[in-house]
């Protein structure tokens, strides 16, 4: 949970899933700001096991751009809204 708080300050998508898209969504359905935060941590949880997985480090250019090849209208409000 910590890692996800973090994140918002120093990951580019991390902060655009906080302030963005995905929290809309949840905050409309009533979700707690902590339960947006476990969202995010689980997003965290998925890149680094695949990190740790292929033994790679994290590189915030690759995920950005798996978010920009799948369409994802993560990245398209991180642009948008020039975050």
């Amino acid at each position: 949970m910590k890692l996800a708080r973090l994140s918002v300050r120093y990951s580019f998508w991390g902060k655009a899933s906080l302030l963005g898209h995905d929290s809309w969504q949840q905050e409309a359905k009533g979700k707690p700001h902590n339960t947006i935060i476990r969202s995010l941590a689980f997003k965290w949880i998925r890149i680094l096991f695949r990190c740790w997985k292929t033994h790679t480090p994290y590189d915030e250019s690759t995920y950005l751009t798996a978010l920009k090849s799948k369409g994802s209208p993560l990245l398209k409000f991180a642009v948008e809204s020039e975050l």
